[in-house]
């Protein structure tokens, strides 16, 4: 990462705080590492675009329903899934500083360095390199491109590695009164796993047919051992996942429909298409046929935001294996090759999958600027600007009525009681007008309105738009629909 781009990264970071988005866990006992607690505009951004998401699926899809299903499952739950024998990361220590690193963001981070100095070329090819090594689970391998390239510990500045070596990265817990008695099970480390299991429970109770999804969005846990980057990585995050049940053969037009589908969705918050693009796996999980990731440009480069992934049979068929409970589906649509039903078959699976805390900081970084402003007299200022898309602003429309008196905060608060069932409004009286705008183009509340002592004479208000910061007079009756025809 360059220092712009750093210096970018930490300004999010310390605006996220000081604006109420995001604040270090606990930081009364000096926090916990990689665990961040909502704010007040945090909490209502982030449920907007869970929101969004969860209307974009289930209301706009006539096939796709929602459940919400239990963070703790049967511990064999995720022996059938197989992420007690296979979810885990290549890691490494550096004998002198004792840090442990995951090997791909340790050559990624060196890689990134090499392009920072112009050696994109090298850069590439290591990529390549590991890409190749990870795919082929070749440890030695990966061990000596970390030594053949001189690749050291950030700590120690030493190149003194240990072997690389697998870790599991699920939380264990017991469960039941007394622990000796107790069994263990797991904190889910994904959401998919409640949807598999309650599949023919869905299809049954919802009158679902194939193709259909099942939507779900939920707490998923996992131990990261290098958890980095302020909310990008962390050990408890929200997933947004969507499974969608298909006929076996036709996957791969399903995957190249929602691969595209999902692109559409992340465009339609206005993002431009740039600062997105796909990246195919090399290494494919022991359960996908294909799988992508979708990129954004945030300001420490292009990191997946969400995946794409056709899974096959395998999620049912393996929880048939272990439950003894068949998970089949039966198609009585007629098979033009045979003139027969098609009969009982397991259903294969597309899965989308968006991290909700990491869509909030694509949010977030692409939103902020730090915006300069030449007034009429050739003078300077300056405003933080957080460019939130209307529709999931925190705060839709902030009315401020211009002085405390005069009965200006009487028809500034009949207008909130007029708007508020419907978005979500902000009521201030203090400071002066020029303060409250900033304010409120800080926390990217697209729409401010004025009430002053015109507004009793003729019933009109001042609008403010946050992006041009343009003001036009309009009809205090007219606030509500323009507020509304923006954010719907």
């Amino acid at each position: 990462m360059s220092t712009q781009q750093d210096n970018s990264f930490q300004a999010i970071i310390a605006h996220a705080k000081e604006y109420g988005f995001v604040f270090p866990s606990s930081e009364i006992y000096d926090g916990l590492s990689a665990v961040y607690d909502y704010g007040p505009y945090g909490s209502e951004l982030k449920k907007n675009i869970r929101d969004y998401w969860w209307k974009s699926m289930t209301q706009l899809h006539e096939n796709i329903v929602g459940i919400d299903a239990a963070i703790f499952m049967h511990p064999t739950t995720w022996k059938a899934s197989g992420h007690v024998d296979n979810f885990n990361d290549p890691m490494i220590d550096n004998k002198d500083s004792n840090k442990r690193y995951r090997v791909d963001h340790l050559i990624e981070a060196h890689a990134a360095k090499l392009e920072e100095n112009g050696q994109t070329k090298e850069a590439e090819t290591l990529l390549q390199e590991m890409d190749a090594l990870l795919a082929k689970d070749d440890f030695a391998g990966l061990k000596n491109l970390i030594e053949s390239h001189k690749i050291v510990c950030a700590i120690s500045g030493t190149c003194n590695w240990t072997d690389v070596r697998q870790f599991n990265l699920m939380f264990d817990t017991k469960l039941g009164s007394v622990t000796d008695e107790a069994d263990t099970i797991y904190l889910r480390p994904e959401t998919a796993q409640g949807i598999f299991v309650n599949f023919l429970n869905v299809q049954k109770t919802a009158r679902m047919k194939i193709p259909f999804g099942i939507a779900q969005t939920g707490k998923a846990f996992r131990n990261e051992i290098v958890a980095r980057q302020f909310i990008f990585r962390m050990r408890e995050f929200e997933q947004m996942e969507m499974q969608f049940f298909v006929r076996p053969g036709t996957e791969g037009e399903w995957y190249k429909y929602w691969k595209q589908a999902r692109l559409q969705w992340h465009l339609s918050l206005g993002i431009p298409a740039e600062k997105y693009r796909y990246h195919d796996h090399v290494k494919l999980a022991h359960y996908a046929k294909e799988a992508c990731d979708i990129e954004f440009e945030f300001p420490f480069g292009f990191k997946e935001v969400e995946g794409i992934h056709s899974r096959s049979d395998f999620d049912l068929t393996q929880h048939q294996l272990y439950s003894k409970k068949k998970m089949q589906y039966f198609d009585a649509d007629i098979n033009v090759a045979t003139g027969k039903p098609y009969g009982n078959y397991i259903p294969y699976v597309i899965e989308t999958s968006i991290g909700l805390d990491r869509m909030f900081l694509l949010i977030m970084a692409h939103a902020y600027e730090e915006e300069t402003i030449t007034k009429e007299d050739g003078s300077t200022d300056s405003r933080v600007i957080m460019h939130i898309p209307e529709k999931i602003a925190p705060i839709k429309l902030a009315i401020l009525p211009l002085t405390k008196k005069d009965g200006l905060p009487e028809i500034a608060r009949d207008l909130m009681d007029e708007c508020k069932n419907y978005f979500r409004c902000f009521y201030e009286e203090k400071d002066a007008i020029g303060k409250r705008y900033r304010r409120q183009d800080a926390i990217g509340t697209p729409f401010c309105v004025t009430i002053d002592h015109q507004t009793k004479e003729d019933n009109t208000v001042t609008i403010r738009y946050r992006d041009s910061m343009q003001q036009e007079r309009i009809l205090l009756s007219q606030v509500k629909d323009i507020v509304t025809n923006a954010i719907f």
